[in-house]
C-alpha cells in the first residue's frame, strides 16, 4: 500500500504542472469551449491512474525480470548468445513502447501513407536492438562508450548531409521516443543486472550508457530508410 501511495505521489507531482499550464492558457489566452475542458481533464485523470498503474508494474516486474536476464546472459559463455538475446529484448520492447506508437502514427498521418506506420516501427525497433547488442559486446570487451558514441554520432552526422530533410527530422525523433517509458527500465535492467555479475566490471560505469547507445540507432535506421525511399 505504501509504495502504491509513494507512486501515486509521484505521478501527480509530474502531471500536476502539465494540467496547471492547459487550464491557465485556458482562463488567460485560449478559451477553448467547456466540453473540450472536460475532455482533457477527463483524459489526464485517466492518463493519471495509467501511469501509475504502468510504474507499479515496472516496479514490481519490468524490473526484476530484466535484471534478471542480464544476470543470467553471462553464465551461458557465449557472446553470440548474449548479442542475440540483448537484440531480441531490444526489438521486443521497442515494439511495445507507447511513445514509438504514438511517433509512427503521427508520420504515418502526416505523410498520408506513404511512410508506412508498420515499416518505421521495425526500423526503429531493429535499431534499438542492434545498438543494445553493441553496447552488452562493449560491456565484455571493455571497449570505452566514448568511442561507441563517437563513431555513431559520426555516422549519423555523416548520414544528414545524404538523407532527405523530411526523414533527418524525423529520425532525430525516432532516437527521442525510444527513451520511453517502456524501453528504458527494461535495458537499463539488463544492463545493470549484465554488468553486476561479470567479474571486474562496474554496474555504475557499465551498466549505464545502454540508453545512449540505443537511441542512436533508429536515428541511423531511419536516415537509411529515407536515403532509400527517396
Amino acid at each position: 500500500m505504501d509504495e502504491i501511495k509513494q507512486t501515486l505521489k509521484e505521478v501527480v507531482q509530474a502531471m500536476a504542472p502539465v494540467i496547471l499550464a492547459v487550464l491557465a492558457l485556458q482562463i488567460f489566452i485560449v478559451r477553448m469551449p467547456l466540453p473540450e475542458i472536460i475532455k482533457f481533464l477527463t483524459g489526464a485523470a485517466m492518463a493519471t491512474v495509467g501511469m501509475m498503474l504502468f510504474l507499479l508494474g515496472t516496479r514490481i516486474g519490468l524490473l526484476p525480470v530484466g535484471e534478471a536476464v542480464g544476470a543470467e546472459l553471462p553464465r551461458r559463455g557465449s557472446v553470440v548468445y548474449i548479442m542475440a538475446i540483448s537484440f531480441l529484448v531490444g526489438f521486443a520492447v521497442t515494439i511495445a513502447e507507447p511513445d514509438v506508437i504514438v511517433l509512427t502514427s503521427q508520420v504515418d498521418a502526416v505523410s498520408q501513407g506513404a511512410v508506412g506506420r508498420g515499416l518505421l516501427v521495425y526500423i526503429i525497433a531493429v535499431g534499438v536492438a542492434f545498438f543494445v547488442a553493441m553496447a552488452m559486446l562493449r560491456v565484455v570487451s571493455g571497449l570505452p562508450i566514448t568511442y561507441l558514441l563517437a563513431g555513431g554520432y559520426v555516422c549519423v552526422l555523416v548520414l544528414s548531409f545524404f538523407t532527405p530533410s523530411r526523414f533527418v527530422a524525423v529520425a532525430f525523433d525516432a532516437g527521442g521516443v525510444t527513451t520511453g517509458p517502456m524501453t528504458v527500465p527494461v535495458i537499463l535492467a539488463l544492463g545493470i543486472g549484465f554488468s553486476s555479475v561479470l567479474a571486474g566490471k562496474s554496474a555504475l560505469s557499465d551498466g549505464f550508457g545502454l540508453i545512449g547507445l540505443a537511441s542512436i540507432g533508429p536515428i541511423i535506421g531511419v536516415m537509411l530508410m529515407g536515403m532509400v525511399l527517396g
